[in-house]
């Protein structure tokens, strides 16, 4: 009997392999299609994010001169940026899967039966997989993990193209982080809810530009980025000469979190690990992983230890007290910029981004403390002209049970 089954052979349950693997761990792993079929998306990220984790040789791309802009102007971030080399990243953890003998099952799990010292998965042909803990890193509509349903959930929603231009997007060896200015919307398009170019230079002449809508219920249509991402170019007098890729993304915000009381573990979007107010998940993987695998592993150590006991430590370790009111924290930043107007939105950003860079920095990363979270907020409120505030009081009073849940949990 294996120590650990992992559902699911993405960003979240490669990562997780790998460290549990580390971690000494024997594993085995279930996925629907091949692990080493290519992921289809892009994945950037901070280099210091990188650096702390010491994955930055596996950065394709990096970038010193980032920049988001708003329409009073550019706001430079003083923070190299990165794009994974996802297939290189990819092979590393396949490879240190195969150096410990994981063996890689395909299928669709379609039962699950919990014993007091292991569980048992039962996949659609009838194979059964046996460990003592199972951990779901199967993505946002989780496979085996359990948690309320909601129907007020809000997507992040992108449109991206990797290809060559007429004109540069960019400036010259450029990754724009957030491009919000809408001068090239009519007055009604002005009224739709706000999308923000993401671009980045690639070299020999290939950029990447990606619209996206931060957040909103319900998700925008892929048809409405395109369109709003084709316009935007055309404005500028950028035509399409190429396209090597076209990338479409779409996850949700604000997933409830699991019952941390069941004996299915979560991890990545099974887990709802992605950041409430910025969409970010995968330095929390990279950062996350290694924490839950030395949980597990210390977990199981003792042969004594019920399946229960081995799960209920793997949750507090994934989500321990002070990341659950953060969490209520980033869910009630979340519900303030959907609340936002376009002018509100360039304001709320253009003071965001002129916090300190630790500041701004460790919000995104989900990596200050709940002490260091308020002060940061404060700052920003201190910082942020008059209709950005009014929009932040008002919100205490239409969501302030999220802050309660901050202050509760």
């Amino acid at each position: 009997m294996q120590d650990v089954l992992v559902v699911g052979a993405g960003p979240a349950g490669l990562s997780l392999v790998a460290a549990l693997v580390e971690a000494g761990l024997s594993v085995q792993g279930l996925a629907l299609a091949d692990p080493a079929h290519p992921w289809p998306n892009t994945y950037g990220i901070w280099v210091d994010e990188l650096e702390d984790v010491g994955l930055e040789p596996f950065l394709e791309h990096r970038w010193k001169d980032c920049v988001v802009h708003v329409n009073s102007g550019p706001v430079p971030l003083h923070r190299e940026y990165g794009l994974l080399d996802k297939d290189r990243l990819q092979t590393h953890w396949l490879s240190q899967a195969e150096q410990q003998r994981v063996c890689w099952h395909r299928g669709k799990a379609v039962q699950i039966e919990h014993w007091p010292t292991h569980t048992q998965v039962t996949t659609e042909a009838g194979e059964v997989l046996t460990a003592r803990l199972v951990v779901d890193a199967t993505g946002h509509q989780a496979a085996l993990v359990r948690r309320p349903k909601s129907a007020e959930l809000s997507f992040q929603a992108a449109y991206g193209i990797v290809g060559q231009f007429s004109l540069p997007p960019t400036d010259p060896q450029q990754m724009v982080l957030m491009d919000f200015r809408d001068d090239h919307l009519t007055p009604a398009q002005s009224q739709d809810p706000p999308t923000f170019l993401y671009a980045m230079d690639l070299g020999d002449g290939v950029y990447f530009v990606e619209e996206t809508s931060l957040a909103h219920h319900p998700a925008i249509a892929m048809e409405t980025l395109s369109q709003r991402l084709h316009q935007r170019l055309n404005y500028r007098g950028i035509e399409v000469k190429d396209v090597h890729h076209v990338e479409r993304c779409l996850f949700p915000m604000n997933q409830p979190l699991p019952d941390f009381t069941q004996r299915v573990v979560g991890f990545g979007g099974a887990a709802s690990m992605v950041h409430p107010a910025s969409g970010y998940m995968v330095g929390a993987l990279l950062r996350r992983g290694p924490t839950l695998a030395k949980a597990i592993a210390t977990a199981l150590s003792s042969s004594s230890t019920t399946s229960d006991q081995v799960a209920n430590q793997a949750w507090q370790a994934l989500w321990p007290a002070d990341r659950v009111r953060k969490h209520y924290l980033y869910l009630f930043g979340l519900e303030n910029l959907m609340a936002f107007d376009a002018p509100q939105l360039h304001q709320f950003f253009d003071a965001f981004f002129n916090l300190p860079t630790d500041d701004w920095a460790g919000f995104l990363a989900d990596n200050l403390s709940l002490p260091e979270v308020v002060q940061a907020m404060v700052g920003l409120f201190g910082r942020a002209p008059n209709p950005v505030r009014w929009g932040l009081m008002r919100s205490v009073f239409s969501h302030g049970h999220l802050l309660g849940r901050t202050l509760m949990s």
